[in-house]
């Protein structure tokens, strides 16, 4: 009686007979292909003498028995490192600029961003923010609250020729005229009318010095210390600040329904002053939606913006930048516009992959292989240079067609991910009838 073992051991020396022989082609009538089957004929006579099969029995067998399923060697997909973001920086003067929202890409502190020397540099009149700020600290207004009303004198009256000799931007006044502090601190934000400034300040505090050191204190009270303010125009070169200072004026202004809803407005018109338009012409472009310029000429030119950008991260993003020190106002503007495109273009599509991207081979006992692939074209949301990190997992299907699923890849770049079945590319055919008799080794 033939033993399990003498039947395994038989087996084994049948595989190695067989190793490297091969089934001879139709049209082969040679004596070496003679030879070969007669070897193959040898071993299976007498691996069935040695196991007490039938050459039929063991045909049945060995052309059902199962076999091994096929291997896939699965592997990540080689991606190139995402570019990380490079804010625009002004070829003179100095820049700033603070982005909030989209917490899960930028955290909860946002971005912060800075570029050219950080002294004090002059304002102009970005100044009449801090008026307005210092003088609805006293008076705060409610959101379209037009507020107490100003009533002007023949000295209110002589603001507009004397800022006028000085080439400032003026609004008349005529003496004895009245208007809402609301409307006031309009025409002294949206044109910049800077006898408007003078007049509002000392109307609120009963003096220029009052006013001035009621400035003081509310700055040094919203920790910009290196601000100061020495007129409430702007026309004095001694108002200066920095661009990390400016960036806190601007929250504070956008946070101020009075100031931010002037700042927004392209054109005020009133009995009192005609049609008043507003200097900010970014007003409405690119996203802009507010806040102040101002220059005392050639090198001073400056631009404290507010803006609001949809990138895609679900809430807009909310954006204050500071320009100081620029050569024109034209200067001035690209940097902003050049500041919003480079946010816009941090927040980016990443291709990650395209359908029939090859990730691996799936290859068999007998010798048929395929690729596998990705089924779909993959892109996820990012934030610049945000790594992107990816997950390979298989799975066995029940047949190896084309277009079978054997696994999954997901990649994960801040809090996005995108998924994609890792699919068969070509048919995997099943093992030849001549392989199994002649591989029984390789049956179950």
């Amino acid at each position: 009686m033939t033993t399990q073992r003498e039947s395994t051991d038989a087996l084994s020396d049948f595989a190695e007979l067989m190793d490297g022989a091969e089934a001879p082609a139709d049209t082969a009538r040679d004596v070496h292909g003679r030879r070969v089957v007669g070897r193959i004929a040898l071993a299976i006579v007498l691996v069935l003498a040695v196991c007490g099969l039938s050459v039929g029995g063991y045909a049945v067998w060995a052309l059902s028995a199962p076999v091994p399923a096929p291997t896939a060697h699965l592997r990540d997909p080689v991606l190139a490192a995402p570019e990380a973001v490079s804010i625009a920086t002004p070829s003179q003067g100095a820049a700033a600029v603070r982005v909030t929202g989209a917490e899960e890409y930028l955290g909860p502190e946002g971005l912060e961003a800075a570029s050219g020397p950080g002294d004090p540099l002059p304002i102009a009149s970005i100044t009449k923010l801090v008026t307005a700020l210092v003088v609805l600290d006293a008076y705060p207004l409610g959101d379209g609250d037009p507020g107490p009303t100003i009533t002007f004198g023949a000295a209110d009256h002589a603001l507009y020729d004397a800022y006028y000799v000085r080439g400032a931007t003026i609004a008349v006044m005529p003496a004895g005229s009245s208007m809402s502090l609301r409307n006031a601190l309009g025409t002294m934000l949206i044109p910049s009318a800077s006898n408007y400034a003078h007049a509002v300040s000392t109307w609120a505090f009963g003096s220029l010095p009052n006013f001035l050191a009621a400035a003081r204190e509310w700055l040094d009270d919203n920790g910009m210390t290196s601000t100061t303010i020495v007129d409430p125009t702007g026309l004095d070169p001694g108002n200066v600040s920095t661009t990390a200072d400016l960036l806190r004026l601007g929250a504070l202004a956008a946070a101020d329904p009075t100031v931010s809803a002037l700042a927004a407005t392209p054109s005020l018109t009133l009995d009192a002053t005609g049609t008043l338009r507003n200097t900010n012409e970014l007003l409405g472009v690119d996203g802009v939606t507010g806040m102040k310029t101002g220059n005392l000429g050639n090198g001073t030119f400056t631009y404290l913006y507010t803006a609001s950008l949809e990138v895609g991260a679900g809430e807009p993003l909310q954006v204050v930048g500071a320009v100081l020190g620029g050569q024109t106002r034209a200067a001035t503007s690209d940097v902003a516009l050049r500041t919003l495109a480079s946010i816009r273009s941090g927040f980016h599509e990443v291709e990650l992959a395209e359908a029939g991207t090859v990730v691996g081979e799936i290859s068999t006992p007998w010798g048929e292989s395929s690729a596998a692939v990705v089924a779909d074209d993959v892109a996820v949301l990012t934030w610049s240079d945000t790594p992107v990190e990816v997950t390979v997992h298989t799975r066995t299907p029940e047949q190896y067609r084309a277009g079978a699923v054997v696994g999954s890849i997901t990649w994960t770049a801040g809090p996005n991910s995108a998924t994609s079945d890792i699919v068969v590319a070509e048919h995997i055919a099943e093992p030849t009838a001549w392989w199994r008799l002649t591989h029984p080794d390789r049956l179950g």
